[in-house]
């Protein structure tokens, strides 16, 4: 379960060349073409149920190329390989969705994408310790194609909100 977050948390880092239009003005696939690139990601973790109380920075660099109808970013984390992230979009049902997968091979995770305009929400659900379910998400605000403000959240009813961390990427150039 601590994991899941955490790579929820890589997906939100990402954005453009500076030259590159922000995601709201792409559609399909290729809005996800945001997420190239490197930059460098602030966190402030809460003291809460699911997070400890701490700061962190870390680059995060996206090699990502399209081929057909799929979007993929082989992912590192402080210049080490994280993941390969492979993206899809359902323009039926206007939804996106990745699948997550780890280089050594381990069991992959596919996620959804809620993508409106300049927001990007990346929701999951899981069980505590005790096996009591509960909702999050991240919830990136992209201010320019260079930066993005977000945050992480979750909740027992999905209508009451607790953030667990906030943060900040920038591009970098």
């Amino acid at each position: 379960m601590r994991l899941i977050p955490f790579v929820f948390a890589l997906c939100a880092a990402a954005a453009t060349a500076q030259s590159t239009p922000a995601p709201a003005q792409r559609s399909g696939i290729d809005v996800i073409a945001a997420y190239s690139g490197s930059w460098k990601t602030e966190i402030e973790h809460l003291d809460t149920k699911f997070s400890k109380a701490g700061k962190e920075t870390t680059s995060l660099r996206n090699d990502c190329w399209r081929s057909g109808e799929y979007f993929a970013c082989h992912q590192y984390v402080d210049e080490k390989p994280a993941v390969l992230l492979v993206f899809t979009y359902n323009p039926k049902d206007d939804v996106y969705h990745s699948y997550v997968i780890p280089p050594d091979g381990s069991e992959s995770h596919m996620g959804t994408v809620l993508i409106k305009g300049n927001t990007w929400i990346f929701p999951w659900e899981d069980k505590d310790d005790a096996g009591k379910q509960y909702y999050f998400h991240v919830v990136n605000e992209w201010s320019s194609a260079t930066t993005i403000e977000y945050r992480q959240e979750f909740s027992e009813d999905k209508v009451h909100w607790t953030v667990s961390g906030r943060g900040h990427e920038t591009k970098l150039k």
